[in-house]
């Protein structure tokens, strides 16, 4: 996933507001979100499926659990690693620790993975990681974008989307998913002045600064988009579009319930 975009106790209606876009291979094997089966190990949680690694990049857990998680774009560092970043999200939503208490054991083994940014929380606090910065954070309230930089970086894309969820909380009488997808639609390419240099040629660097992306060339684009509004009585909405290697929408999901 390339984008997040998320808004925590930021307005007292929605305590949890997230956008999201899961950038990858068209190539990479996935399974739409949907509620995974209870087991004697595992709480039953809400999530999409990486077929190939067996992870998430994004999912619900019992009690209110969140999770999400980008990789760091830096062509300095190696990609492959011990372990899969998809089952950080995983183990966390399955599993009893607090945030507090997850976030400082994952502490001990950044180095057995690849560059990520993960977000896990529960109904009480969410928790910012960065295992190549070495950073843990307590999350205050506020409106926030991520990608595959440090939280809050200057892209264009995460400022923008960033304040295009900040008007739409402050302007909005009654939050929708659609809404929500809509933002995670804009397929508007930053200028040139914009773009930050990552050590990618220009060319694919504007391909890569748009909220949706869909690049043919190299087969790789957004594969689905999430919406998740959690509202004050502990009731969520949840809905995901999957999107074609044309860019198209392909298939439409949407889940309703309380924790």
């Amino acid at each position: 996933m390339c984008l997040i975009l998320f808004a925590h106790q930021f307005e007292s209606r929605y305590p949890l507001v997230v956008a999201a876009n899961r950038d990858e291979l068209y190539s990479r094997p996935s399974r739409h979100a949907d509620f995974w089966p209870k087991t004697e190990v595992s709480k039953q949680l809400l999530a999409g499926k990486d077929l190939q690694a067996d992870g998430t990049w994004l999912g619900l857990g019992a009690n209110g659990r969140f999770a999400a998680v980008t990789n760091i774009r830096d062509p300095s560092q190696p990609e492959r690693k011990i372990r899969s970043r998809g089952e950080l999200t995983l183990d966390f939503l399955q599993g009893n620790s607090s945030p507090e208490d997850y976030s400082g054991q994952l502490q001990t083994r950044f180095d057995e993975y690849a560059g990520f940014n993960l977000l896990i929380g529960d109904r009480e606090s969410l928790f910012y990681l960065n295992n190549l910065h070495r950073v843990r954070e307590r999350l205050s309230a506020g409106v926030y974008g991520l990608s595959n930089g440090l939280l809050e970086s200057p892209c264009p894309k995460v400022s923008r989307g960033r304040r295009q969820l900040q008007q739409l909380l402050q302007s909005t009488a009654d939050l929708t998913t659609d809404q929500l997808l809509a933002i995670m639609n804009d397929r508007t390419e930053a200028p040139d002045s914009e773009l930050p240099d990552t050590g990618i040629p220009i060319e694919l660097e504007r391909k890569l600064s748009s909220a949706f992306i869909h690049n043919s060339e190299r087969r790789y684009g957004t594969l689905c988009s999430t919406a998740i509004i959690v509202d004050a009585n502990q009731q969520c909405r949840f809905s995901e579009q999957n999107f074609s290697d044309t860019g198209n929408v392909t298939a439409a999901h949407y889940y309703e319930f309380s924790f």
